[in-house]
């Protein structure tokens, strides 16, 4: 069920010092000022400056003038969130901000250690990253959408707002008189989530009042599926080997033989196959009877091959032989 402000912050427990997410808008701001008031003199903020808007100069000096006058010690970071060729502009943002996050918590300089990164996304957030899960055919790994606690380079990450509705965050700061700053791009409907926020979860908000707690559940359901498809997969890897034996493979069923690929692939070489790729490897696993057969396929960032009677995957172009009838020259793929 969905939680009051002061009922989330209530129940939070994290590992001190810890230090907030801080943005400067409605609900990083709601949320320093509620653990500052908790926890005084255990919390820090940590604002970490994208370059990619106008605004962004603005955003900082809200964050130094809050801190200021909260006395909460504040952290900046200048990043380059430019996204690469490929890569979506949400995505890059994120990544740099993570690497941020680390670079700030594990200053040497530092005087205090944090223990605890705390983010304020919250229940509307959390639908959103389901319905876009959803837009691109996630497997149950992106139907988990957030996860409330993880781990990440030694630090501890948290999301105590994630069953908070938006509107109960606004609402509690407008009762304090505190102001926020607004990222103009949130109103740029350019961006998929930006539409998402702005049509459906109004639509959403008159069909199914409590859309909020049955996706949250839905969510919930998703990633206890997903790590026990982790576990099958580690269990599996382990029968299998690494780097996969073909034969081996093929003593599993389909379904089994593609979570293991995926676990493989992610885990052993930093690459994420998509769905037409993973079908047309498993394909070529299906057919893989006889010691003449090759296999040679694009799959994510690198190509999977057959090395004798196991796959191999490189994450890098590899010169590939042609066979006899091609001139027997190498070709580079």
């Amino acid at each position: 069920m969905t939680q009051s402000f002061d009922a989330a912050m209530q129940a939070f427990a994290p590992r001190l010092p810890l230090a907030v997410g801080l943005s400067g808008g409605a609900d990083s701001t709601a949320l320093l000022l509620a653990c500052a008031e908790r926890w005084p003199g255990q919390v820090h903020a940590f604002h970490v400056h994208h370059g990619l808007q106008a605004a962004a100069d603005g955003f900082e000096r809200h964050c130094v003038a809050l801190c200021a006058r909260l006395q909460v010690p504040l952290r900046v970071r200048h990043v380059d969130a430019r996204h690469a060729s490929g890569q979506s502009p949400e995505d890059a943002a994120r990544q740099a901000r993570y690497m941020a996050f680390e670079a700030l918590a594990l200053d040497g300089q530092a005087q205090i250690a944090i223990e605890t990164i705390v983010l304020a996304q919250h229940a509307d957030d959390q639908v959103e990253t389901l319905l876009l899960a959803l837009s691109r055919g996630a497997g149950v790994a992106g139907l988990a959408a957030m996860p409330a606690q993880w781990q990440r380079g030694g630090l501890h990450y948290s999301r105590p707002l994630l069953r908070v509705a938006g509107a109960e965050v606004r609402a509690w700061l407008l009762q304090r008189g505190q102001g926020w700053v607004e990222d103009p791009t949130n109103t740029d409907e350019r961006y998929t989530r930006n539409r998402i926020r702005r049509r459906l979860l109004p639509a959403l908000q008159q069909v199914f009042p409590h859309f909020r707690d049955t996706f949250a559940r839905s969510s919930r359901h998703a990633a206890q599926a997903s790590e026990l498809l982790q576990e099958l997969a580690q269990a599996d890897l382990a029968v299998v080997g690494q780097p996969p034996r073909i034969a081996a493979l093929r003593l599993l069923s389909r379904a089994r033989q593609a979570n293991v690929l995926r676990h493989w692939l992610r885990t052993g070489h930093g690459t994420t196959p998509a769905a037409a790729q993973l079908d047309a490897l498993l394909d070529q696993i299906a057919a893989c009877t006889t010691r003449g057969h090759r296999i040679h396929l694009k799959v994510g960032n690198g190509h999977v091959l057959r090395e004798g009677d196991a796959l191999g995957c490189y994450n890098q172009p590899v010169l590939v032989p042609i066979s006899a009838r091609d001139g027997g020259a190498p070709k580079q793929t």
